[in-house]
């Protein structure tokens, strides 16, 4: 089905802008904030700024700029998280590049924590053989980062910010990208002319019931380049966070233990209190997320039990309370002192490795569609993201997608000009949308988890086929229609990606 929405739907505005930039996380705001200033950009935004992975992201930036540390070190321990899937052009672009895009933000007054001496503080993370994570507020790197940003390109003229808008489709023509589709949410519709879209949506954590994303990462930009006809790559591969918070009350969103409590001197126990990553790998506690997640899932398997442990009891009140903030006010408001309680965690949805395939510019297959952040494929992650590279991916290839802008610019259509096609008129769906989509994460979280199997992939897809061929046969002007289109669609793929490809390797792990 090449558009989401029906021949009912009738166009309400008309604008322009040389480039508009889908997400207001990391990934889109450094993007509009190196173009060139005589470019009119506009970024539009889901819900608001304060809701996204990016303002989410705990953990820090991984970068190579101690005295003992250099970029080819952070190459290596990319490639070996990455278990020789990683596209090493784009990690020898991010590790070698990644210095300058820091360093920029520095300048820009991102508050990065300082030790006493007044140098980076930096901390380690799994997979990394040195201290390279950067971070801000203590645990708040994305927040205080995304806060930054925002507020320089506030200040930039040529930037427009449009937030509570839903990104629909792209439109197309001959040459490629002509503008996209966007609706406010009183379900008005608005056609936006542009020859350059950077789609920057974050991931798509709402297919799955535990997720440490947000409510409204439902793979919307990731479905509408679907649609689009843009390639995606390597959609099985799905990092499960080994150390959600565990809660005995379903949430919508999943609370994150960063892997930095463990790069701190946390241990993993189980309920006798006993280690069990000992001997697992030469990391122990800060192996690769793929590993930890599955030593984990094993070990509750095995015991009977719904969660692990992590113990950083080692630390005092006052050191916590520092390096952590938000970890320690959040499990104290679960009646959980970190510094003499073991926080209870579990495996979680945290990540897409996968996407929208990018070259080295970030450009798709589509010419003037770009993507990067999470919802892109840039090759960079192989089949397991190495921790805190995220965020450096962001800023990194985002950068790249703007100064491919700068030098390739073209004028934007006339708005008159940019037109849907006739489309049919569809059967008005009346559907429990709340259910179908609880149905749709059972069957993501039953079948295509941490472990997968030739048996309950063949029965997912048949199950997400149905569901899909249902959605697609009807239309409803509504956002919960959108959004469970939306997320049966990157379902499906990612069920048929986990089934093509046979063998075991980094975060896709097949029992058969």
């Amino acid at each position: 089905m090449r558009f989401a929405i029906d021949g009912s739907v009738s166009v309400s505005r008309r604008t322009s802008y040389d480039v508009v930039v889908i997400g207001a996380g990391i990934a889109g705001l450094y993007s509009a904030l190196n173009l060139e200033p005589s470019l009119s950009c506009c970024i539009f935004a889901k819900e608001t700024i304060d809701i996204s992975n990016s303002w989410l992201a705990q953990g820090g930036i991984a970068v190579a700029t101690a005295p003992d540390d250099d970029p080819d070190l952070h190459f290596k321990d990319t490639l070996v998280a990455g278990a020789g899937l990683c596209n090493e052009a784009a990690v020898h672009v991010l590790v070698d590049e990644g210095p300058k895009d820091i360093k920029r933000l520095i300048e820009m007054h991102v508050p990065f924590d300082l030790t006493e001496s007044g140098e980076l503080d930096r901390t380690r993370e799994g997979g990394h053989h040195k201290n390279r994570i950067l971070h801000a507020g203590g645990d708040a790197t994305g927040r205080e980062t995304v806060k930054t940003l925002a507020y320089i390109a506030s200040q930039r003229s040529n930037i427009n910010f449009r937030d509570n808008t839903f990104f629909v489709d792209v439109l197309t023509d001959a040459e490629g990208v002509c503008g996209i589709l966007v609706k406010d949410f009183d379900g008005q519709y608005e056609i936006v002319a542009t020859r350059h879209l950077i789609i920057a949506t974050g991931g798509c954590g709402q297919v799955f019931k535990s997720s440490t994303n947000p409510s409204i990462a439902t793979g919307d930009g990731l479905a509408a380049a679907i649609r689009a006809g843009a390639n995606l790559r390597n959609m099985e591969f799905i990092q499960f966070h080994p150390t959600g918070l565990w809660s005995s009350e379903p949430e919508s969103r999943a609370f994150l233990i960063s892997e930095s409590v463990r790069g701190e001197g946390g241990l993993l126990k189980n309920k006798a209190g006993n280690r069990f990553m000992l001997g697992m790998h030469e990391l122990n506690e800060l192996a690769p997320r793929d590993i930890v997640a599955r030593a984990i899932y094993n070990e509750l398997k095995s015991s009977g039990e719904d969660h692990v442990y992590i113990d950083i009891t080692s630390k005092s009140e006052s050191e916590l309370q520092h390096r952590f903030p938000t970890i320690y006010n959040e499990c104290l408001k679960r009646g959980i002192n970190i510094s003499k309680d073991y926080i209870p965690v579990c495996p979680v949805q945290h990540y897409l490795m996968g996407g929208i395939q990018t070259d080295l510019c970030s450009r798709t297959n589509i010419p003037g569609l770009y993507a990067c952040g999470e919802a892109a494929s840039t090759g960079v992650h192989g089949a397991n993201r190495l921790a805190s590279n995220s965020m450096l991916e962001c800023l990194v290839f985002g950068r790249r997608a703007a100064e491919d802008i700068n030098v390739s610019y073209q004028s934007p259509p006339t708005p008159e000009s940019v037109c849907l096609p006739p489309l049919p008129i569809r059967r008005s769906l009346d559907i429990d949308y709340k259910s179908l989509r609880h149905r749709m994460q059972t069957i993501m979280s039953d079948n295509c988890f941490v472990i997968r199997s030739s048996e309950g992939l063949l029965y997912a897809r048949g199950e997400m086929n149905e569901i899909l061929s249902m959605l697609e046969s009807g239309y409803l002007n509504s956002k919960a229609y959108d959004e469970t289109l939306n997320l049966a669609i990157i379902s499906l793929n990612i069920i048929s990606s986990a089934f093509e490809r046979k063998e075991s390797i980094g975060a896709h792990y097949r029992i058969d």
